[in-house]
């Protein structure tokens, strides 16, 4: 199960990467288009429609989606500057605690989030761009990266107690 969950978080940052990837693709076709359209006017269009609403939605499916990746590889920062002074047992109960703390935030998030796209989709919400986007697509993407986060913060915690150490990655730290 746990190599399962190891590669739900990997392919979900690949995922991540790409979407980064595509708002570049995007970005510079937009820029192409306009430096194309004014050396020649009225041959191409000289914009894709909604590109800012598309490389926006790109943008908050990329953050959520790299999420519980980032958690589990040790990369959201952690500020040390109080636990690594205790002693090693009360710097374990910080963490588990800590962990706990985002378990509660990350459910919490995840319910509400669920419960915008269930209106967005209740009430046929779209984006009020040239090409109208139903809302709960790119909201249904956050869900999915808010979801594996809790679920990457339970891995975590059960992790934590069942090794009695810290199972997070330990970059430099802040």
């Amino acid at each position: 199960m746990i190599l399962i969950l190891n590669r739900i978080y990997n392919v979900a940052g690949a995922i991540s990467a790409w979407l980064i990837l595509a708002i570049c693709g995007l970005v510079c076709a937009q820029v192409g288009l306009n430096m194309f359209g004014r050396l020649m006017p009225g041959v191409l269009p000289s914009t894709i429609p909604s590109y800012a609403d598309f490389a926006g939605f790109m943008l908050a499916g990329s953050t959520f989606l790299a999420m519980a990746y980032t958690l589990r590889s040790g990369g959201h920062i952690r500020v040390g500057l109080v636990v690594q002074r205790l002693p090693r047992q009360v710097a374990l109960v910080a963490e588990v605690l800590v962990i706990l703390v985002g378990i509660g935030f990350a459910g919490y998030a995840t319910w509400y989030a669920g419960a915008l796209v269930a209106e967005s989709l209740h009430y046929g919400d779209v984006s009020n761009g040239i090409i109208p986007v139903p809302l709960w697509i790119p909201q249904s993407v956050m869900v999915v990266g808010l979801s594996l986060l809790f679920v990457a913060l339970l891995h975590t915690a059960y992790d934590l107690c069942t090794t009695g150490r810290s199972v997070l990655g330990n970059p430099d730290e802040v």
